[in-house]
């Protein structure tokens, strides 16, 4: 049994020279935690020396690390946040990924680690949870960027993402786990789907892996519902977007994987008219990892530092 060497901090590299983004070392990235009120701790990577400008909330079944090119473009203090059961954070209350109970576990985190920055961008999962946040404390959050995600979206499409996310929950080499990513995920590079899952996944003491986030851990049981039950459960979201005063964009990919469609926006606009929508041509779902260049350009003029 061979054991695959893990640096967290020694990949960025990696990033830059794949996105063409000058790299003169490390970056200033440490990792921080909040301890909640009832014992759990969330954990979350705080990029720069000053007080974050921007929270950045992953998908499901990420983690901190998705956002990684994102945050080298940007170049400016943020605070990226496993949310709960995901990466290095504790399991969430109920052991179920209820965006209302994230957006309680954030609030306190945020409170703690990023309670001025100016936006909380939120992709997938992320971004649900995103407006349960505004819709339990307004006062964390002053803009809202969704990364490929509304209250609703393609149930057909979400199906191919959660029918991924709930595959085998173990394997039995870094190989097989490789070659089923490489399968899903066709149009990305090997190399920045490798240091993904050595982000995301941990090497048992046998020598098999499995994926951090909370499904795949022992005790964890099948996976909470299927993708119509989640969108039935989200559209009440719709709603709290309808109520938002702050500045709001929606990035939204265009390619086969995103899972929004033109009817989704449209809901958008109807419920929010001075919502912004940006498409991104070459990004599915996971825009971060598809574009995550033209992502942070985004982020960046619609955020005033």
């Amino acid at each position: 049994m061979s054991r695959v060497e893990y640096d967290e901090f020694g990949l960025f590299h990696e990033n830059a020279t794949e996105f063409g983004l000058s790299y003169a070392g490390p970056p200033p990235v440490a990792r921080v935690t909040a301890t909640l009120a009832d014992g759990r701790s969330l954990s979350g990577l705080r990029w720069g020396d000053h007080q974050p400008e921007l929270v950045l909330l992953h998908g499901g079944a990420q983690n901190a690390h998705t956002w990684d090119t994102v945050a080298l473009a940007l170049g400016r203090p943020l605070l990226a946040l496993d949310l709960p059961g995901h990466g290095h954070s504790d399991d969430g209350r109920t052991g179920q990924l209820s965006v209302h109970d994230h957006a309680a576990d954030v609030a306190e985190a945020v409170r703690a680690l990023a309670p001025q920055a100016y936006a909380v961008v939120g992709m997938s999962l992320g971004g649900l949870t995103t407006l349960a946040l505004y819709a339990l404390a307004p006062d964390l959050v002053r803009r809202i960027v969704l990364v490929d995600v509304l209250p609703s979206v393609n149930p057909d499409k979400a199906r191919l993402i959660t029918d991924f996310v709930d595959g085998p929950p173990t394997f039995a080499s870094f190989d097989d786990l490789l070659a089923r990513t490489i399968e899903h995920n066709p149009t990305r590079t090997e190399a920045s789907l490798r240091r993904g899952i050595l982000h995301n996944a941990r090497q048992l003491d046998n020598g098999s892996w499995v994926w951090r986030h909370a499904r795949s851990r022992p005790g964890q049981g099948a996976p909470e519902s299927t993708a119509e039950d989640r969108a039935s459960r989200y559209a009440g979201l719709w709603d709290v977007v309808g109520s938002v005063t702050v500045p709001l964009l929606l990035v939204r990919g265009l390619a086969a994987s995103s899972v929004l469609d033109d009817a989704h926006e449209d809901e958008l606009r109807r419920r929010l008219p001075a919502a912004q929508v940006r498409h991104v041509e070459g990004a599915g779902h996971s825009v971060q990892g598809d574009r995550p260049i033209e992502l942070a350009g985004l982020v960046d003029d619609f955020v005033p530092a």
